[in-house]
């Protein structure tokens, strides 16, 4: 086996390692007191909610930890699965590019605003549209722990008063706003 086989093999285990990391801590808190079901938005147009999403803030999982200029782009497959991909660049606009591609799964026909999300066969973590305006330039995507969030937005900015109304929501609806945490987002 050559060198560069070898660390291809090692790359490919370490980002395994991380993505069953993100997944223990995703489901990890199944033991956790039961809670109110967070609210989540009444519907969700899933043709017009796919494309292009800039992560304006989060609560981070560990691997988003540092990450600039976060975006989430989704596709509805035929078979009604959401094809993702999630790509930022690792502690600077000129990190290494990081790239996740889970598969999200509606759970909730009614509203379709109850998701399935699995990183690694057969788990799916909690993901919740929790928030959507209406003419889907920005959401907040959450999870019933309350553990992370992620507010995002078509465009890589949002307006200020904008951004303190949506932190007051999750604030209302049971997160610790103080982890909220701002992504850089730069495009020349």
């Amino acid at each position: 086996m050559s060198a560069g086989t070898r660390a291809g093999s090692r790359t490919d285990w370490r980002q395994a390692g991380l993505v069953l990391m993100i997944l223990v801590g995703l489901v990890g808190c199944a033991g956790a007191p039961a809670r109110e079901p967070i609210h989540t938005a009444e519907y969700v147009d899933l043709e017009r909610f796919m494309g292009d999403w800039y992560v304006i803030a989060n609560i981070p999982t560990f691997i988003e930890t540092g990450a600039h200029n976060a975006v989430e782009t989704y596709r509805l497959d035929d078979d009604g699965t959401v094809a993702t991909t999630f790509t930022f660049r690792k502690d600077g606009f000129d990190g290494e590019q990081k790239t996740y591609t889970p598969r999200g799964f509606v759970r909730d026909d009614g509203s379709n605003a109850v998701w399935g999300m699995r990183f690694v066969w057969p788990i799916k973590a909690d993901y919740r549209i929790v928030w959507l305006n209406e003419n889907y330039s920005q959401t907040v995507i959450g999870r019933n722990q309350r553990d992370y969030v992620w507010i995002m937005a078509r465009e890589p900015t949002i307006p200020e008063a904008d951004y303190r109304e949506i932190v007051a929501f999750l604030g209302e609806q049971g997160y610790d706003t103080s982890m909220i945490q701002k992504v850089p987002q730069r495009w020349d």
